[in-house]
């Protein structure tokens, strides 16, 4: 299928986006990297009347550190991000997820506030920004700008806490903390597939921040006990997900990789020296 009709805005700012947003509201939608927004527009599961093209805005074009944070603005593509020799460094859990997005065609076209905006619950990026206690930066033109965290932005499928009239203009990484071990892992049909199960793990002394994607309608983050109790509080997270059936996988294999890949991915003291 083809998108339905629209009309096409080039923002040469931050302003001129967030005015056309007011102006239009529900009927207009951001486009940066496209990779996933054209694959709905194709679908025609929305048909917006207005796309708002930022990729002139260089005002949304940045990666910076400040307040310990890694803050990416909403043009920044994924490939700049999996690129920066630094972030190991700074963000270790998502240096090693960056990977495993989609393939590098699309990492050299999407963003990496577009994957949150979408917020589709298999992304990497959003489950990594979840699991670190990250922040979604909204702004309007009319209202004030709203820092969210991650946690309470994704409300479901492809639905988020963003307004109409709202954009996501940044997204903010908590720095590595000194004595914690970030280990991610997903498993996937092919490699670059949406995962079945994604994994994103910080691990301190006596307990574990495990974010599960691709199993809840969201990226879900449970802090767990290390030790006997490991095991048991891994089986009480898989069903709690709420996990389905579908054409790729069962709901039984998905919690089943819930338990076993979130054990080794604790566990694994190899994975550990990798990372």
């Amino acid at each position: 299928m083809k998108p339905a009709v629209f009309d096409y805005v080039r923002a040469a700012n931050k302003r001129e986006a967030l005015q056309q947003l007011t102006e239009h509201g529900e009927q207009a939608r951001i486009i940066a990297g496209g990779q996933s927004l054209m694959a709905v527009l194709n679908m025609r599961l929305a048909q917006p009347k207005v796309l708002i093209d930022i990729n002139q805005a260089s005002d949304l074009h940045y990666l910076k550190v400040e307040n310990n944070c890694l803050k990416v603005g909403a043009a920044v593509r994924q490939v700049e991000l999996l690129d920066r020799t630094s972030l190991v460094d700074e963000v270790p859990l998502l240096a090693q997820a960056m990977p495993w997005i989609g393939h590098f065609q699309t990492r050299n076209r999407g963003t990496v506030c577009g994957s949150v905006a979408h917020a589709d619950p298999s992304a990497e990026i959003p489950l990594c920004l979840v699991t670190l206690g990250g922040t979604v930066v909204l702004e309007s033109l009319k209202g004030k700008r709203r820092e969210v965290p991650a946690a309470e932005f994704f409300q479901g499928v492809l639905t988020t806490e963003k307004r109409p009239d709202e954009m996501v203009v940044e997204v903010q990484f908590p720095l590595r903390e000194a004595d914690v071990i970030y280990r991610f892992h997903e498993v996937a049909m092919r490699h670059g597939d949406f995962a079945l199960v994604a994994l994103a793990a910080c691990i301190r002394q006596g307990e574990v921040d495990l974010g599960v994607g691709g199993v809840a309608d969201r990226p879900t983050l449970r802090r767990l006990p290390l030790g006997a109790e490991l095991k048991d509080s891994l089986n009480t997270l898989a069903w709690s997900l709420g996990a389905q059936d579908d054409v790729h996988a069962s709901a039984p294999y998905r919690r089943q990789l819930v338990r076993e890949l979130g054990q080794q991915l604790i566990e694994d003291n190899d994975h550990a020296r990798a990372s």
